[in-house]
């Protein structure tokens, strides 16, 4: 995996969204894992409403990380549809463990008492999080 100094770049490089900003602040935290970052997060910042996202890639491994399950009943997780890991994803262990959290995806999702999930279906881009951590590791 690249730096995160590389992969920070790269990721800014991405987000064109005046919306969407990108920072460093897993850095500052010090944080190795999901679940120690967002509840340094949670407490940094009390009154913030947090989502995760991830893509439909991570939640057929996110049974392989660190307290897992803790990430479901901390804050709502949004899954965003990936090329050739939608379906698989709907159908994952993680999915079924939590299939009474789903939630249909709307204006109030941010504010669902977690454990609530949702996917997020929409125009996909087929560059995985493979691909963009390879190559911001050769710039």
């Amino acid at each position: 995996m690249a730096s995160f100094k590389k992969r920070l770049e790269a990721a800014r490089a991405l987000a064109k969204h005046p919306r969407i900003l990108v920072s460093g602040i897993e850095d500052e935290l010090s944080t190795r894992f999901t679940i120690d970052t967002l509840r340094a997060l949670i407490r940094r910042f009390p009154r913030a409403r947090f989502v995760w996202l991830m893509g439909s890639d991570n939640l057929l491994q996110i049974p392989h990380w660190r307290r897992w399950q803790e990430i479901f009943r901390l804050v709502p997780v949004a899954v965003i549809a990936r090329t050739g890991t939608a379906l698989s994803a709907r159908l994952s262990p993680a999915a079924a463990r939590f299939k009474s959290a789903s939630r249909p995806v709307g204006a109030s999702f941010a504010a669902s008492k977690p454990p609530a999930w949702t996917i997020l279906d929409a125009k996909r881009d087929p560059t995985s999080a493979t691909r963009l951590r390879a190559s911001a590791s050769r710039k």
